[in-house]
């Protein structure tokens, strides 16, 4: 099993020619082989034992190679760490924030944060679950599953330029349906986030260790495990009910994602 099982991942994979020569260097030594997705998480385990600064050591990335060419994913862990803090901190009263996080901690993350104050995130992390709004991002011919040593797994992988046409499309269909709030917002942040990158970049969508899970549960429910997840087909089914005025559709598409994936999430609360 993987270290951390209860992860999903959305990554950018920019062409690795579009990175800093030293960076080139340093990355093209690292073979598409290579087990980075353990080493990732391998390194994040240690830091929730040994206080230490992520600024302070080398980083790594995700490689990925297609038609020949060779495109990469940074960690980015330090810029990760500092918006991970200051997203924590701004879920609570500065008053309390210590009791939650000693300062010992918060100093460790912070070394060097003014490096890493500008740099973007290649990779987004979400635990327990993965947000609709990602799914919008593929179509059900981009979707790879099987199982290998880490078990059940699903990747969903496309070009940029069809995740920011798809992105555009779900932005425009919901703001049409229910204006601007929260739910746009944050359609509307993902769209922003993939115009940072080189137009010839990958982007990716790692169910992580909750590919064991999402086939434990199908399983459980007696659909036929990975086979039977239609997420891609459920959001898209949704967004298309939406652009036209079809609520019943929409909300059809919609319910079967959720009823998914909170079944997902309810092995949490098992632990």
């Amino acid at each position: 099993m993987r270290p951390t099982p209860y992860v999903a991942s959305l990554r950018v994979y920019e062409p690795i020619d579009s990175f800093e020569p030293a960076d080139q260097l340093r990355w093209n030594q690292i073979t598409v082989t290579t087990p980075t997705g353990w080493d990732e998480q391998n390194r994040a385990l240690r830091r929730t034992i040994l206080v230490e600064s992520p600024s302070l050591k080398a980083d790594g990335a995700h490689i990925l190679e297609h038609d020949g060419k060779k495109y990469v994913a940074p960690w980015s862990t330090a810029a990760r760490c500092w918006a991970a803090l200051d997203d924590f901190k701004s879920t609570l009263p500065q008053s309390v924030i210590k009791y939650f996080l000693p300062q010992t901690i918060e100093d460790a993350i912070y070394i060097n944060s003014e490096i890493v104050e500008d740099k973007v995130s290649h990779i987004i992390t979400q635990t327990w679950n993965i947000p609709p709004r990602w799914f919008s991002l593929f179509e059900p011919g981009d979707r790879l599953r099987g199982e290998n040593l880490d078990g059940p797994f699903t990747v969903l992988r496309t070009s940029i330029a069809n995740a920011k046409q798809r992105c555009t499309f779900a932005h425009e269909s919901v703001k049409n349906a229910f204006g601007e709030g929260p739910i746009e917002g944050e359609i509307a942040d993902l769209l922003a986030w993939l115009e940072i990158f080189h137009p010839q970049s990958i982007v990716e969508c790692d169910y992580g260790g909750l590919a064991t899970y999402l086939n434990k549960s199908l399983i459980e429910n007696g659909e036929p495990g990975l086979n039977a997840d239609t997420s891609i087909e459920d959001v898209n089914r949704s967004l298309a009910g939406l652009a036209v005025g079809d609520g019943a559709l929409a909300g059809q598409g919609y319910e079967r994602l959720v009823r998914r994936w909170r079944r997902v999430a309810a092995y949490e609360q098992a632990m």
